[in-house]
């Protein structure tokens, strides 16, 4: 299910799996992380509040999206800024949300203050669905599903073309914390 007005929107499915194992693959570090487009989370220590976060491609020469961990309460919330290194774009908020319910977890993905009008506007409306879907498959079954991987395949695909602003040279943990 998907819910959106200009200020917010909100991308939910039900997990089948308990909440600690939806949890933990959430929050994994320097893996690969199929819902979220391939790309490793990288943050020099822990995710906790103030970290910066810095989603890299699996050799490290990219960084996609960057942010700070706003906030960190396991197993039920976890709040980052977001921001994608590409467009020039003011960073905005993502919430991951846990809730348990009869079936399972029921992971929401919210997007708040995403910049009205812009490329991470229209970028956020597509990623959402992909994202929550493909977590589910991946908790649910161990991999993303056919569609999920076809989208993989073409991220690795196109990688070389990536811009040079997306270099993580020029996204260190330093600068990312002064956004």
């Amino acid at each position: 299910m998907t819910t959106s007005d200009s200020s917010k929107a909100i991308y939910r499915v039900v997990i089948n799996a308990p909440i600690e194992t939806v949890w933990s693959e959430l929050v994994k570090t320097d893996q690969v992380l199929p819902f979220f487009f391939g790309a490793v989370c990288k943050t020099p220590g822990q995710l906790e509040v103030g970290a910066p976060v810095a989603m890299q491609t699996t050799n490290g020469k990219f960084c996609s999206v960057v942010g700070k961990v706003l906030e960190f309460s396991p197993p039920h919330r976890y709040a980052h800024s977001f921001k994608f290194t590409n467009h020039d774009d003011a960073p905005c908020t993502v919430t991951y949300e846990l809730k348990e319910v009869a079936d399972g977890v029921e992971f929401s993905l919210i997007t708040t203050n995403v910049p009205v009008g812009t490329k991470t506007e229209k970028g956020m409306a597509q990623g959402g669905p992909f994202i929550v879907n493909t977590f589910k498959s991946v908790v649910e079954k161990g991999k993303p599903g056919f569609g999920g991987r076809l989208m993989l395949g073409m991220i690795g695909l196109f990688q070389p073309l990536t811009p040079k602003v997306c270099r993580s040279e020029n996204w260190s943990f330093d600068k990312i914390l002064e956004l």
